[in-house]
């Protein structure tokens, strides 16, 4: 399991502060709390994306 902090979760997604992704984990994002940092695994940052993707349809 790969796991980002919440640093590299904020780079991978090209945001320039932590508000974003603060609000991710507010929607549901999982969270792993080791000690005093705070991470996300990758896979779970995928699938939170791919859930949350909206696709706007012609018409």
């Amino acid at each position: 399991m790969e796991l980002l902090n919440l640093r590299e979760v904020r780079d991978l997604l090209g945001f320039k502060s932590y508000k974003p992704v603060r609000k991710l984990i507010e929607l549901g994002l999982p969270v792993i709390h080791l000690g005093k940092g705070r991470y996300v695994a990758k896979d779970d940052l995928d699938e939170f994306l791919k859930a949350h993707t909206v696709v706007k349809q012609k018409g």
